[in-house]
């Protein structure tokens, strides 16, 4: 009878199944169709709660009172939290002091939520 001699594999091992993380373009078309899986579409607000959105508005500049904006942007939501410093009317923009010396310009239109915090 003949001997069996064993030839040891010599492959990779587990280095041909690792994923292909040398391609970034793969990790960052995965990383926006997660993102996009997150897309809410914009809510539909009557006359009256906009409205209501400019009374609670007037309410915290006239008592120099902070804010909490919920805006709509692209899908995504975002909270802003800060005093109201000055109303656009004719461009319809808000400017919000988020910290003193701070300002960010918020479009009315994308105001989904206002919450006047006390």
């Amino acid at each position: 009878m003949k001997e069996m001699t064993f030839m040891a594999i010599r492959d990779r091992g587990k280095l041909k199944w690792r994923p292909a993380s040398f391609i970034p373009e793969g990790f960052a078309m995965t990383r926006a169709m997660f993102k996009d899986q997150e897309r809410q579409e914009k809510p539909i607000l009557d006359e009256y709660q906009r409205e209501e959105f400019d009374q609670r508005i007037g309410y915290a500049m006239e008592f120099n009172l902070p804010v909490e904006l919920t805006i709509w942007t692209d899908g995504f939501t975002e909270v802003i939290t800060g005093n109201i410093h000055y109303i656009d009317p004719i461009q319809h923009h808000l400017r919000v002091e988020i910290k003193p010396g701070v300002f960010q310009h918020v479009d009315l239109d994308n105001v989904i939520r206002v919450v006047v915090v006390e």
